[in-house]
């Protein structure tokens, strides 16, 4: 495992995240260090290249909060992106195309088939990753959104609910005690 990579990729993605052109703010930070928490866990569950799983997850956002007019196609130029960026720590090609295929099809809105259980281990922790940001889906809709107790809540429940439906059947049985722990705090 390359830890050299995925501690300058760590630093670069936290820089980018302080940055104010990053419009999500370091929000999206914690979101993305979710997602490198769970996509190692789901690539050992899984087995698959943790390495992968884990460059992948670090850079899987990585258009967006580099620039947001980037956002709606933010899988496809993150993953260009990833290879420039990959290139330059003289990263092994074949492992580049891997975390980029992960990439472009970790999108759940779009339903994009996942066809390695790399791509599927960093699909479903992006997903499962607003489990561990609550705080911050708290505080998009309170605070961001502005909205009142009862509307707030139902906002954060409902985005909870279509993250775990993205989930792959298998990950959702992993993962049903935390969603089945978050709903009861929300009711």
């Amino acid at each position: 495992m390359r830890n050299d990579i995925l501690e300058k990729l760590q630093r670069e993605i936290y820089d980018r995240c302080q940055k104010p052109t990053n419009q999500f703010g370091m929000g999206c930070y914690y979101h993305i260090a979710a997602v490198v928490k769970n996509a190692e866990a789901l690539s050992e569950k899984y087995r698959a290249d943790k390495e992968v799983v884990m460059v992948a997850s670090w850079l899987h956002d990585i258009a967006s909060i580099t620039d947001y007019r980037l956002y709606e196609l933010h899988h496809i130029h993150g993953a260009e992106m990833a290879a420039q960026i990959l290139k330059g720590y003289n990263y092994d090609d074949k492992k580049i195309l891997l975390v980029q295929e992960c990439i472009k099809n970790h999108r759940g809105s779009m339903n994009l088939e996942k066809r390695t259980v790399e791509e599927l281990c960093v699909a479903d922790a992006d997903a499962i990753s607003h489990f561990d940001s609550v705080p911050s889906l708290l505080y998009l809709a309170y605070v961001q959104k502005g909205m009142g107790i009862e509307e707030g809540k139902e906002f954060v429940k409902y985005k909870l609910i279509r993250s775990f439906q993205k989930l792959s059947a298998e990950s959702k049985k992993y993962y049903q005690n935390k969603f089945e722990m978050v709903m009861e705090i929300l009711k």
